[in-house]
């Protein structure tokens, strides 16, 4: 993008593209993108926003013994039963999205990693493996069937 950047003054936009074979719409993307500060930076905090520790208290009580385990709907609709109201179920989620800890928050089993097996022969006949395929016939509704079987350490 620099060297139609830097060609683009003497021979035109339309020219370097052509000429480097680059898309007019990528050049102007790449300028654009480089004039022009993210959205994301632009946009100001809104008023209505959480203050940092309000989000302590609501990641605090998601912690808590009694909704260590459940998920924030629950939470939500639990504490809006007795009349509490913190922030709504997003918000939740964007919190604890914040703390990477959002994914199942029941303690479970988890299965452990294994290695699968592999078939290692140092010699001849002592690691065999075998297929079966079906292969279609001359005419319609026959087969054959090809069973193989392998020497591994042949291979």
């Amino acid at each position: 993008m620099n060297a139609v950047a830097t060609l683009a003054p003497q021979v035109g936009v339309v020219n370097a593209c052509e000429v480097l074979g680059v898309a007019r719409a990528s050049y102007y993307r790449y300028q654009a993108r480089d004039d022009n500060p993210p959205l994301s930076a632009m946009r100001s905090r809104s008023p209505r926003a959480l203050s940092e520790a309000e989000r302590q208290q609501v990641l605090e009580l998601l912690h808590s013994e009694r909704f260590v385990d459940q998920a924030p709907p629950t939470v939500y609709a639990t504490l809006l039963d007795e009349g509490q109201y913190r922030c709504s179920v997003r918000t939740m989620y964007r919190i604890l999205a914040e703390a990477e800890e959002v994914r199942e928050r029941r303690n479970q089993c988890r299965h452990p990693a294994y290695a699968k097996p592999e078939l290692l022969a140092t010699a001849p006949n002592q690691v065999w493996s075998w297929d079966i395929t079906k292969l279609k016939g001359p005419e319609k509704w026959t087969y054959f069937y090809l069973y193989v079987i392998l020497d591994i350490f042949s291979r």
